[in-house]
């Protein structure tokens, strides 16, 4: 009897155990609990990178990038870094290659490379930064535009004013008649603010000529045709541009034609002004946005598009007084390292 006694109260012990640990857990029988989103401590994300090419900019947005993740997760991601040297071909491969391999998202800098990377795959999320314009860039319709786009992209735009880059033209140059917008004729988004700047310039009065190139074959003949026929040139946000930049400026400066650029990293090359962003702040930004997508769910369609919010004006000293072009106190001058 004493024997039975002992059983039923280690029985009952027992049972009392897993009632207070069914209880803990929050779960009775039957029921599943899911795991908290970054509950699983030992998850490492796997992040492929695709950057159309090298310059100034695009690799501060990609820094920016990184350095917001890894804030976040420490050793908890793997950053691949591919740098597609500015072929939209290889954009694609690599993003292919990233599908392939089952990351858990997808960054994609500059337009070619967020093309690519839509085309490969609906199911990867894809974060986005350095895009001027995302329908533009995405094919959806202007229309049917909601500033988020409703399936598995999201990210971060570069755009400046470009009302304001129209009057940063004119307030630095009043007495020119002819500006001419150099842009690669293969950059959608460089298209996109072409039609803008020249919409803003035309209402003013001012003549506004259009010089696309294809590739580097023919950046200096068109060149040294715009420096014939304008008396200032402007540059869009353009990887291509950003590229050739030197190659423009050796041949506009001695010929004493200023030109306003899209963003800082192509004023460095070539230009006189820009009204730029930092390149480094929506590159980070796309990575808080990462984050939110990887450890919170977050779905990417439903996110807003993020845009700069900080706006400088900026000029070249050197380049300033090489062509005597008066620069008025509000504005910062860009240092460039040596």
């Amino acid at each position: 009897m004493k024997k039975f006694v002992k059983i039923l109260s280690v029985l009952m012990c027992l049972a009392l155990v897993c009632t207070a640990f069914a209880s803990c857990s929050g779960k009775t029988d039957g029921e599943t609990t899911a795991a908290a989103p970054g509950a699983d401590s030992g998850k490492v994300y796997q992040v492929g990178v695709i950057q159309l090419t090298q310059h100034i900019a695009l690799d501060a947005a990609t820094e920016g990038f990184k350095a917001a993740l890894t804030e976040k997760l420490g050793d908890k991601v793997n950053i691949n870094v591919q740098n597609a040297a500015g072929e939209p071909a290889t954009c694609a491969t690599m993003a292919q290659q990233f599908v392939s391999n089952g990351v858990d998202l997808i960054m994609a800098n500059a337009s070619p490379a967020l093309s690519a990377a839509a085309s490969a795959t609906a199911d990867i999320p894809i974060v986005a930064t350095s895009i001027t314009d995302y329908p533009t860039a995405l094919d959806i319709p202007a229309a049917n535009w909601t500033g988020k786009t409703g399936f598995n992209v999201t990210g971060t735009s570069d755009l400046a004013p470009l009302d304001q880059q129209a009057a940063m033209i004119l307030e630095l140059f009043p007495e020119a008649k002819t500006v001419g917008i150099i842009y690669c004729s293969g950059e959608a988004n460089s298209k996109y603010q072409v039609e803008a700047v020249t919409k803003e310039l035309t209402a003013k009065g001012i003549e506004v000529k259009d010089y696309s190139f294809a590739d580097s074959n023919d950046i200096a003949a068109v060149t040294t045709k715009a420096v014939a026929e304008c008396d200032v040139l402007y540059a869009p946000t353009d990887n291509k541009v950003a590229d050739f930049g030197e190659t423009i400026n050796n041949i506009a400066e001695p010929a004493g034609i200023p030109l306003i650029a899209g963003e800082e990293g192509i004023c460095k090359k070539c230009g006189v002004a820009t009204l730029s962003i930092d390149y480094y702040d929506i590159g980070y930004e796309a990575g808080l946005m990462a984050y939110d997508i990887l450890v919170n769910g977050t779905n990417p369609g439903d996110m807003e598009i993020g845009y700069a919010k900080d706006f400088t004006k900026e000029y070249m000293k050197d380049r300033a007084a090489a062509l005597n072009v008066t620069i008025p106190e509000d504005y910062k001058e860009i240092v460039v390292e040596a």
